[in-house]
């Protein structure tokens, strides 16, 4: 292809980041993979120019969306053929990306986004701990047997300690009763052999996390650790900001609440390989201006 002389490591990087994590904001990018944001917008526009990503802005009322960034042609072909698999054609990618763009649901995506966005900048910012391996719900779903649905999965590495974990981000749009619910299946998946990893649940706002762990003490865990935070602008998810359930009420850090991977099986991917990282094709790669 001519256009691979002009695409960089970082650039297919993007590609499947956002094949991963369907859209991602400017913001984002920028804190994955730039120095600084005019660079970044400089770049996505030069890639979208090719046809090798796409964007859209969604308006709604009272404000508007931040620029979204999605899978085009190019990446989504060069994402398929790399994986052995047969190219979107036009028309499914042109489905997709107006699926991502009238979801319900994108204000929730880019949360989740965030949350692990945050803990690979923690990792930039501070060399030692790293996220090394972030998984979409899509590809946790079937990674687990489509078991449980979470709305993500990493592992984070600090020092020889991994904590696995399972998130559920919390917008306070359900129940408490109905997040409590939510722990069977992961119950069920520990039972039969799945990982012990946590369930971590980040909540909107303290009040909300102190009535969820009411709910949660009349519970029968079994052994399922379950932990809370509430999500704040610029605090870490990597940090002591960890309430787990029925522990008493100190923080502890993402590090604290470490597990054993346990065997690989059926039920249980086992701990993360190399390729697992998110930017595992920027490895050795020094951040480009």
């Amino acid at each position: 292809m001519t256009i691979s002389r002009r695409l960089q490591v970082r650039d297919y990087t993007i590609a499947q980041l956002l094949d991963e994590h369907t859209a991602l904001t400017t913001d984002q990018l920028t804190a994955l993979l730039f120095a600084h944001r005019t660079t970044c917008r400089h770049r996505l526009h030069t890639l979208r120019t090719l046809g090798f990503i796409d964007r859209f802005v969604r308006h709604r009322p009272g404000g508007r969306y931040p620029v979204c960034w999605v899978a085009g042609p190019l990446s989504a072909r060069y994402v398929a053929l790399a994986r052995g698999e047969a190219p979107p054609s036009a028309r499914a990618l042109r489905d997709r990306q107006d699926r991502t763009y009238a979801s319900p649901y994108l204000d929730h995506l880019l949360g989740i986004n965030d949350f692990f966005v945050s803990l690979l900048v923690q990792a930039r910012r501070h060399p030692g701990p790293d996220l090394i391996r972030w998984w979409s719900e899509r590809t946790t779903t079937s990674a687990f047997d489509r078991r449980i649905h979470p709305d993500g999965h990493g592992i984070w590495r600090d020092g020889t300690t991994e904590t696995g974990f399972f998130l559920e981000l919390d917008r306070g749009t359900e129940s408490l009763t109905r997040l409590v619910d939510k722990l069977a299946a992961y119950r069920r998946l520990r039972a039969d052999g799945g990982p012990g990893y946590p369930v971590l649940f980040a909540l909107p706002n303290q009040a909300r996390e102190q009535h969820l762990h009411a709910k949660l003490a009349d519970q029968l865990l079994a052994g399922l650790l379950v932990a809370t935070c509430v999500t704040q602008p610029g605090v870490s998810p990597a940090g002591p900001v960890w309430w787990l359930a029925g522990n008493g009420p100190r923080r502890r850090s993402l590090a604290e609440l470490a597990t054993d991977d346990g065997p690989a099986g059926p039920l249980n991917p086992g701990p993360a390989m190399p390729d697992h990282h998110p930017l595992a094709l920027m490895t050795g790669v020094p951040l480009l201006p």
